[in-house]
């Protein structure tokens, strides 16, 4: 009787079709990186560009409910007009002078009064609200006191708006339509001190330059 010898792979074999499973598996993986990368990537861009649109949002909400309401001097002395781009005068409690309004790293670059203050609560508030703008640290921050005529014991509460921002820089347009770094502008300092306490801007440009996007402008104009 013949004895019938079950047919095996070889070792050759084996390792060939080990080589070739192990090339297969490699490429896939790579695949699968890449469109995980890929992934990771377009998020990540959806994210930054959605924190972005939302930190224009806030500042044109700000922007365009100006006030012409000045507010009390921290320390007393006065009042301080209802926009303010003078962040050594904001920093010092001294006399604004007209000059570039990007600030040290620290240094609020732009102060003043808006309104529409949301108050669900119906706490017993003012609906108005200062608010401050600067830039620490590479982050965009948004300043407010929770009340208007704030004293230099009042600490503001903040809130981190947008970060890798290198620069923030703004310009004024006054009733001539004029554009002009400082404000009041230039144009404007042969008015009386009344008029000049409760001036505001026609418009706003603000300016931010960010370490992945550049230059970013945004004109936004005052309401009224």
């Amino acid at each position: 009787m013949r004895t019938r010898h079950t047919a095996g792979f070889t070792l050759v074999e084996l390792l060939v079709a080990v080589l070739i499973t192990a090339i297969l598996f490699a490429m896939g993986y790579g695949a699968l990186t890449q469109a995980l990368t890929g992934r990771k990537e377009v998020e990540e861009h959806s994210a930054r560009v959605g924190a972005l649109q939302q930190t224009f949002r806030i500042i044109e909400q700000d922007i365009e409910l100006m006030q012409p309401r000045p507010v009390r001097e921290p320390l007393g002395n006065g009042y301080l007009n209802p926009v303010v781009a003078d962040q050594n005068a904001l920093a010092s409690g001294g006399t604004a002078t007209p000059g570039s309004v990007a600030a040290p790293s620290g240094m609020v670059q732009l102060s003043f009064t808006r309104g529409g203050w949301a108050n669900p609560a119906g706490l017993p508030r003012s609906e108005l609200q200062r608010v401050s703008y600067l830039v620490r640290d590479g982050k965009l921050i948004r300043q407010h006191v929770p009340i208007l005529d704030a004293t230099a014991a009042t600490s503001p509460e903040e809130r981190e708006l947008l970060d890798q921002v290198e620069v923030l820089s703004f310009r004024f347009m006054d009733d001539s339509l004029a554009w002009s770094n400082s404000w009041p502008t230039p144009g404007m300092q042969r008015q009386p001190p009344g008029a000049l306490l409760r001036a505001r801007p026609v418009a706003v440009e603000v300016t931010l330059r960010l370490k992945d996007y550049g230059l970013v402008t945004r004109i936004i104009e005052v309401a009224g």
